[in-house]
């Protein structure tokens, strides 16, 4: 742990003596290529500037436990192991990590997008050139009981209650819905399992008047509305939880269907911390609070995009969006590493 974060944690009075504070965080990394091995090569030669960028964000950031999304997976967890290497070289050592197959690449068999042929990256589960591209993992310095995690990246798009699917029924009766995966990962703390659950959604675009891509991506977000309150056959987790991933939805703008996410953020089952960050622009044709952005991109400009939602029971001890500081020359890392910037929370846990 880096001097500045022991000195933050001895500086927070809001639990009790004993206490464990732990930041929670996400960030979509964009280690996503464009072949299955290509990650892997790129972390062993360790030439890739973007590479050395993350390592230096992940190194700044010092979360106990962060969620990456759009990582590549490997059966082994080379890359995972990789990367992780890299950090420890920096001094910052995660023992810990977890990574399922995501839905990324995982062909249908169906032609989906209706080209006339069958196999491309938009006939699979989830748009993927490649099985395995985009993955998400976890990086953790707690144990991650991995017996225990639960996997509900195989329920079908059909079968949430209320669905916005219109897909003919050969093709509904394999379709997933969630487009990388629905995860629920136990980390172990002294207080008991914090449950991890984990997602990445398809962004609302990229498609055509059918907007199949809007409807998964709101029902994607539905599906962990339906879950917490107990409508689908799988039972929630007990508290306490923390919802956290790439919602692909800004709730105020961009494209999509947004009362699905202002259906979240409003359950009470989760309590939203908001966190806050600068990325330094203006935003006056938005509805949104630049402040709360989380990704930046020329073209459509900051959206909160990425999220991390503490269930309603736990104490939050501070939160943010980690965007480059004013003097640009101090962290050249973050801009260099993603179009997307990390969300974390602090929780103190009795």
């Amino acid at each position: 742990m880096t001097i500045s974060r022991v000195l933050l944690l001895s500086a927070l009075v809001a639990g009790p003596v004993g206490a464990e504070t732990l930041r929670i965080a996400t960030w979509n990394v964009g280690l996503d290529r464009k072949g299955p091995g290509l990650l892997v090569k790129d972390l062993a030669e360790g030439k890739d500037p973007q590479l050395g960028a993350i390592v230096g964000v992940l190194v700044a950031l010092d979360a106990d436990v962060i969620l990456l999304t759009s990582v590549d997976y490997d059966r082994g967890g080379v890359a995972l192991g990789l990367l992780a290497d890299r950090l420890g070289l920096r001094g910052v050592d995660y023992p810990h990590r977890f990574a399922l197959r995501p839905n990324t690449g995982m062909q249908t068999g169906f032609d989906v997008d209706g080209n006339g042929r069958t196999g491309d990256p938009r006939d699979a589960q989830g748009f993927g050139l490649f099985s395995g591209q985009g993955g998400m993992a976890v990086l953790s310095r707690l144990p991650i009981d991995g017996t225990a995690a639960r996997d509900f990246s195989g329920f079908l798009w059909s079968d949430l209650p209320g669905d916005l699917s219109d897909d003919p029924p050969d093709l509904a009766a394999v379709q997933r819905l969630a487009t990388t995966g629905f995860w629920d990962v136990p980390v172990e703390t002294a207080s008991g399992p914090l449950h991890l659950l984990a997602w990445h959604a398809t962004p609302p675009v990229f498609d055509g008047p059918e907007d199949r891509n809007g409807r998964r991506n709101h029902d994607e977000t539905a599906f962990w509305r339906h879950f917490l309150e107990g409508a689908l056959p799988m039972a929630p987790p007990p508290a306490p939880f923390v919802l956290l991933g790439d919602g692909n939805l800004d709730p105020a703008d961009g494209e999509g269907l947004r009362d699905g996410m202002a259906a979240l953020l409003a359950l009470p089952a989760l309590q939203d911390p908001a966190p806050r960050g600068s990325h330094g622009r203006g935003e006056p044709g938005q509805a949104g609070d630049p402040a709360l952005d989380t990704a930046l991109y020329d073209d459509l400009g900051g959206l909160r995009l990425d999220f991390v939602l503490p269930s309603a029971g736990l104490n939050v001890t501070g939160s943010g969006v980690m965007w480059p500081p004013a003097d640009q020359h101090s962290m050249p890392e973050l801009a260099a590493a993603s179009h997307h910037f990390p969300v974390w929370i602090d929780i103190t846990l009795p």
